[in-house]
């Protein structure tokens, strides 16, 4: 650059310089201009940017102020809904208090009511009448029944219901029949899930009477496959049809009642107590001894006859008896019995009981001739009971356990005396043959006359309920060996409850329904007051 000035005059030197020096001058003037408009265009943008700042936090204020409003308010909200939810729950527990109350005072009326029901039923000789539903099982599944995939059944085909514990409502709509809406009253109902505990707590209570010198009759009633042997004897094994003691909660009535009564005897005096027992079936209207034995020793069912004593009273001449001491020896008894009880399988039932069970046990009280009246609760005059006892009986004679073949045969009764007085107290259960539809059930040959049997045995008990309701002159008790079996306990001389036993299932709705309808018809007829059994009174002493 320098180096084009060498001989050059010293004017044209300056001369490049000052136009250098302009030049530059233009250039650092274009710069700073440039600056210039770029300094503007950012003071402007730093305007705007402040004026969105500002224009964003008035909306963010007025945003604040909108949600703080919203808050305050949600808060307010709550603070009354908790107050109103803290009255809610005052006035809650102030109507489960009334609720409790109401429902002890309920309670309370429904247990007088039911006390002065059971006097009533006592003065007017009314037979008591239970009703157990049970669940449905397994084998209520048939054609045209289906089942969902968690094994549950539909609820629809559920037709029968407990609709409290004294109710049975039977609600049914079927396409092309008339719909069933209707409610059947008795003294207690079940519900599928009630125990055996249940059913004989309400049962319990009429076996004091025996003691107390009353007869008592425990029948069970319904069709094939309702559950009646369940619950009169409890689950029975598959090998011998004989019922399972393993599980005490599963015992039906019968091995129950034969606990509480050997533990009632308990608390009386020693010796003034001798219980026999007897089991007979009522198979095609005849009546098998259970308990007979051949010359062997081997149990093996032998017909017996029924006949009317000069009394008016039925009894089986040369039916055995059995003497026993304790329920472990009646349980043993009754479970050797059952295994020769007639059963046959059918459609509805696989090991349906082709008979009924009639199991006996008679109590007899040994009492003073002095003493006869209507009571037992002297103590000094029962500690000279059982000595008088002890002496005209002697022990090798109250430890006998041999069969006795007939009612006279009977250790007591050849030992009794002038001095010594018997009072014998009856107690009967009954499980009966289920009734059959035999279109349902399909039994063919044998089985077929078994079910004509079994259906005519139970028209013949419920004709004898309807003539005694009726009060007719003449009772039919020997249309049927089963009614003339039971003519003591239906006739009147013994408290006599009917348990009903049903299924919920719509195939079993008529069948369901006759058994309602039987129940319904046994509640209203009026026997009178049972008679009671001369029991001993304390004499005074002179």
């Amino acid at each position: 650059q320098y180096q084009g000035l060498a001989g050059r005059s010293t004017n044209e030197v300056l001369q490049l310089y000052s136009a250098h020096g302009q030049q530059q001058k233009l250039q650092r003037r274009s710069v700073v201009t440039q600056l210039h408009g770029a300094i503007k265009r950012l003071k402007q943008d730093l305007k705007s940017l402040h004026s969105f700042a500002l224009e964003l936090l008035k909306d963010f204020q007025r945003q604040s102020e909108t949600y703080l409003y919203q808050v305050l308010t949600a808060v307010q909200g709550i603070q009354l809904q908790n107050e109103a939810m803290q009255m809610f729950q005052i006035k809650a527990l102030d109507l489960q208090q009334s609720l409790q109350e109401v429902t002890e005072r309920y309670e309370k009326e429904k247990q007088k009511r039911r006390a002065l029901h059971n006097s009533l039923v006592e003065l007017r000789g009314n037979i008591r009448v239970h009703c157990r539903i049970r669940p449905l099982l397994p084998f209520d599944t048939a054609a045209g029944h289906s089942i969902s995939q968690d094994g549950q059944r539909n609820f629809s085909e559920k037709v029968a219901y407990a609709a409290d514990d004294e109710t049975v409502l039977v609600k049914c709509s079927r396409p092309g029949h008339a719909s069933i809406n209707k409610t059947f009253q008795f003294e207690r109902v079940y519900n599928a899930s009630e125990s055996q505990d249940t059913v004989f707590a309400d049962v319990g209570p009429l076996l004091t009477s025996l003691l107390d010198g009353y007869n008592v009759c425990i029948m069970a009633y319904g069709q094939t496959g309702s559950g009646k042997t369940y619950t009169m004897l409890g689950p029975q094994l598959e090998e011998n049809f004989a019922f399972s003691i393993e599980d005490e909660s599963e015992l039906g009535i019968i091995p129950r009642a034969t606990q509480e009564v050997f533990r009632l005897i308990s608390e009386k005096p020693p010796g003034s107590y001798w219980v026999e027992v007897s089991v007979v079936e009522v198979y095609n209207n005849e009546i098998f001894d259970l308990l007979a034995k051949d010359s062997c020793g081997k149990l093996f069912g032998v017909k017996r006859d029924v006949i009317t004593t000069r009394e008016g009273k039925s009894d089986v001449p040369l039916l055995t008896y059995e003497t026993v001491e304790n329920a472990s020896e009646f349980l043993h008894l009754v479970n050797k019995g059952l295994q020769l009880r007639v059963r046959h399988p059918t459609l509805v039932h696989a090991h349906s009981s082709r008979s009924h069970l009639v199991v006996t046990l008679t109590i007899t009280t040994i009492v003073s001739g002095d003493n006869f009246g209507t009571s037992w609760e002297d103590e000094q005059i029962s500690q000279r009971l059982n000595k008088e006892v002890s002496c005209t009986f002697p022990q090798k004679m109250r430890d006998n356990k041999s069969t006795s073949s007939s009612r006279a045969s009977s250790p007591v009764q050849l030992e009794a005396t002038e001095k010594m007085k018997q009072v014998k107290t009856r107690l009967q259960l009954v499980d009966l043959a289920g009734s059959e539809c035999v279109g349902m059930s399909g039994v063919t040959g044998a089985a077929l006359r078994e079910t004509s049997f079994i259906n005519r045995s139970l028209s013949a008990l419920a004709d004898v309920l309807g003539a005694i309701a009726e009060q007719r002159p003449h009772i039919p008790y020997r249309n049927s060996k089963l009614t003339h079996l039971l003519q003591d306990s239906v006739g009147g001389d013994a408290k006599l409850l009917v348990m009903l036993c049903i299924s919920p299932d719509q195939r079993y709705l008529t069948e369901s329904m006759q058994s309602l309808g039987f129940g319904t018809r046994a509640r209203q007829v009026q026997r009178g007051q049972v008679k009671k059994k001369s029991l001993p009174v304390p004499s005074k002493a002179k």
